[in-house]
């Protein structure tokens, strides 16, 4: 199991780091709504944008976005990671000598 994870770990992490270079630098869904009904310019930044568009501030555009998809990927992995353990310890199958559920 360890390893079908770490390989799902692997791919994904490949694939967000490179797929994330040719997305598209034209507005989102919500963002293009405001353009197409003239209220964009009402719209504030978010103080707490970990990302803004999508980029790492101070790092080249060719390598922010990628390492923005490999820190998202982190970051989600993670958490579902964490969950899962958190998950999996409170049904009492996580206690030392508990058979492996299959």
């Amino acid at each position: 199991m360890k390893r079908f994870v770490i390989i799902i770990l692997v791919v994904s992490l490949i694939i967000a780091g490179f797929v994330s270079w040719f997305a598209s630098s034209k507005p989102d869904g919500l963002e293009r709504v405001a353009e197409d009904h003239n209220f964009i310019e009402k719209a504030e930044d978010s103080s707490n944008d970990i990302f803004p568009d999508y980029t790492i501030p101070g790092v080249t555009l060719f390598l922010s976005k990628g390492l923005a998809g490999v820190i998202g990927t982190l970051a989600t992995f993670g958490l579902i990671l964490l969950l899962g353990k958190i998950i999996y310890r409170k049904k009492g199958r996580g206690e030392p000598g508990a058979p492996y559920p299959h």
